[in-house]
């Protein structure tokens, strides 16, 4: 029973008030069915000796509705101890990885640290639809959302130069065509793996209107660029990001335990019951055995 919970525990304050019913009963008399009022106690005590009347009801009688109410109270908590035969929910938040393949990047050392990166997402997002995005001077949807990583593992390693047609880095067309792709953006994440190249007025813009619709926007640098290339500055996509942290390639495994992680934050609270089995109906069902005794016939 170690791991017994309660699904509604506010319920609990109810026997606050239940305490002070039972002081107040405890503390009354005991009626003898409204005579007191209009009898002497002289009365009462020869209508009683007479065989009139049963007399004044006992403590345990006048305690039946109190007894009623605490296993409904109890079952209003929802008692609840966690189902072993849960069903399993998939997954629908989609991530897209939006990978920086201009020449920049696919000329130098950057481009095996962008393939070790996404490779170390794909590895920690089970079940998770992954897409990714292949952009330089213009974005290209490489490969719609899917839950099988070995398709998006193969394209990510026969990435090299030249892929681009033309010379460029545009973060903003990968995220436009990120809020394209995605059917449901809310809660969904895009990952921008770059050296920072690009970032304008258009990125930002694009940025701050897919943040809107409820994408979380990750940025991942790469360094190593190809010789002769400008080095953009460490924080050139912070404006970019959700969060307004660049993330170095290195750390992609700790993303993607925060993004594997992330549905779990987020549960629907309607569906947390699916996940428990409520004993609070069978608790409540014994508040049954007082209501029958307070309906018997009495002689």
């Amino acid at each position: 029973m170690a791991d017994l919970i309660l699904l509604r525990p506010w319920w609990l304050a109810a026997f606050l008030p239940l305490a002070l019913l039972l002081w107040w009963v405890l503390r009354r008399p005991a009626p003898a069915g409204g005579w007191e009022r209009v009898m002497s106690a002289e009365m009462l005590t020869a209508m009683q000796a007479l065989g009139a009347f049963s007399g004044r009801a006992s403590r345990s009688v006048r305690l039946l509705p109190i007894a009623a109410l605490v296993p409904l109270i109890l079952g209003l908590t929802g008692p609840a101890l966690p189902r072993e035969d849960l069903p399993l929910l998939a997954r629908t938040d989609t991530v897209l990885l939006a990978i920086d393949t201009s020449a920049s990047v696919a000329e130098g050392k950057a481009l095996s640290q962008a393939q070790q990166a996404a490779a170390a997402l794909l590895q920690r997002l089970p079940g998770r639809p992954v897409g990714l995005i292949l952009y330089g001077n213009e974005a290209f949807a490489a490969s719609a959302p899917t839950t099988d990583p070995r398709r998006l593992e193969t394209l990510i390693a026969v990435l090299d130069a030249g892929i681009m047609p033309a010379r460029g880095s545009s973060p903003g067309a990968a995220i436009g065509l990120a809020a394209g792709m995605l059917a449901d953006p809310r809660q969904s994440d895009l990952i921008l793996i770059s050296d920072g190249g690009g970032v304008d007025r258009n990125a930002r813009a694009e940025a701050a209107r897919l943040s809107e619709l409820g994408t979380r926007i990750w940025a991942v640098r790469v360094d190593g660029v190809a010789a002769g290339a400008p080095v953009p500055e460490q924080d050139a996509m912070a404006p970019l990001a959700s969060s307004g942290r660049v993330l170095d390639w290195t750390e992609a495994d700790d993303l993607a335990a925060r993004l594997g992680g992330r549905g779990e934050r987020q549960r629907v609270a309607e569906l947390q019951a699916f996940g428990y089995r409520d004993l609070g109906p069978l608790l409540a069902a014994f508040a049954g055995l007082p209501l029958l005794m307070m309906l018997r016939r009495r002689s």
